[in-house]
């Protein structure tokens, strides 16, 4: 079984992306990974990647992206870079063969099997990932008015996206996607996540949050909407990606999140697997 990987990410989450590496190579049953990383042209740490993938048996393609002329007039700011709509475009510079993808954000950890979701028939849907629907039922019909996506199930998140390439090369084109951000400059709120909802949310099939992409500051919600069953027993059995949604994040020093310890536990053992690299490299001169 092989799964292809896409992350896009800059300096400042090459440990996070370790981390979120490490974690899907340890609690996935795939024979092949292929890791193709979206980044900036500038950035330094290609071979440090390679090194870490050669060690957990994957396969990491760089993917350098010419920031001078992708999302030139985009809106960024700080929380939300430039960087983070290079996914909306990642299949005109992904290898033509390649016809299924996963992309994931970098602040994500698989506790479980990933295959099911990679083996997903999608038909002609371009995408698949979760709403969040029964979290923020008000600020899913607000999204669906401010971005006149009324025929769509939910609002997207785009943190967890199962990528259809055959599908998105026929229908996903840089122009709409440019005029949609002309257009809808002052209500992108949540930019890429705003232009893939608003573009083609009903496109998308929807699959569970609870699975695929559990926000860890809801994890409350989680257990009452589903009547007690989706406690953290239930969850470590099943679910398979945890999402460290917000401003606050597992790898800060003051993070006090639900799920702190595992995430953690899961960045020293990457951390670690590097260290005896290094320990090892230094008996052998």
């Amino acid at each position: 079984m092989e799964i292809n990987l896409l992350f896009a990410i800059d300096q400042r989450f090459v440990r996070q992306l370790k981390t979120t590496l490490y974690s899907i190579q340890k609690n996935s049953s795939a024979t092949t990974y292929n890791v193709y990383l979206l980044h900036p042209e500038e950035t330094t740490f290609d071979e440090e990647l390679t090194v870490f993938c050669q060690l957990l048996g994957m396969n990491y393609y760089p993917l350098k992206m010419d920031r001078a002329t992708l999302f030139a007039q985009a809106p960024v700011t700080e929380r939300y870079p430039e960087i983070i709509y290079y996914r909306l475009l990642a299949h005109q510079f992904l290898p033509d063969h390649l016809e299924k993808i996963l992309y994931l954000d970098a602040d994500i950890l698989c506790i479980n099997d990933v295959v099911e979701l990679y083996q997903m028939e999608m038909g002609d849907h371009l995408y698949a990932a979760a709403s969040h629907t029964h979290l923020t039922n008000v600020t899913n019909v607000i999204n669906k008015i401010r971005l006149k996506t009324y025929e769509a199930e939910g609002y997207y998140n785009s943190g967890v996206l199962l990528m259809n390439l055959k599908q998105i090369r026929k229908v996903v084109k840089a122009e709409d996607i440019f005029t949609f951000i002309e257009n809808n400059r002052l209500n992108l709120l949540l930019p890429d996540q705003d232009i893939l909802n608003g573009l083609y949310g009903d496109q998308f099939i929807a699959v569970s949050d609870f699975l695929f992409n559990y926000d860890v500051r809801k994890s409350a919600v989680y257990e009452t909407t589903s009547l007690g069953k989706w406690d953290v027993n239930h969850l470590i059995e099943e679910t398979v990606f945890l999402h460290f949604c917000g401003k606050s994040k597992p790898w800060d020093e003051t993070y006090k999140g639900k799920f702190a310890t595992l995430y953690k536990h899961y960045q020293h053992k990457a951390t670690q697997l590097e260290n005896n690299l290094n320990v090892t490299r230094q008996k052998t001169r």
